[in-house]
């Protein structure tokens, strides 16, 4: 598979139109209409930001390898953030209290839920 096929690739897998993927990407429809043919090459400026804007795997778009996306905790970060300016306590100390723990209280944390789902399994 062709970068211009994997560029295609991810438009479809995001449920794009040309139009709106060129838009992200600040490029008209034409433009990526010739890119996903071939008739056009992809430059380092387009790779770098279907990959920033998309959170693409850049291995991945210039060689295939890997996996099309990257982790992003881009919506993680957002969710926390309207938490934290939020007006519920309960959850903004929840997360308080998640962020001071050390490692040791961490690593007896993660015991725990470990456990919990150890016999939340025996009960299915």
């Amino acid at each position: 598979m062709t970068q211009n096929e994997r560029v295609k690739e991810i438009r479809n897998s995001l449920g794009l139109t040309m139009e709106r993927f060129g838009e992200r990407l600040g490029i008209k429809k034409a433009a990526i209409s010739k890119i996903e043919k071939g008739e056009n090459s992809l430059t380092e400026q387009n790779l770098k930001s279907i990959c920033r804007e998309f959170s693409v795997d850049y291995i991945w778009l210039t060689t295939g390898e890997g996996e099309m996306f990257v982790d992003n905790d881009d919506d993680i970060i957002e969710t926390i953030d309207r938490i934290m300016l939020g007006e519920n306590e309960f959850h903004k100390n929840l997360f308080k209290t998640f962020a001071r723990l050390d490692e040791n209280e961490l690593l007896a944390l993660e015991q725990f839920v470990d456990k919990f789902i150890e016999v939340k399994k025996g009960k299915d």
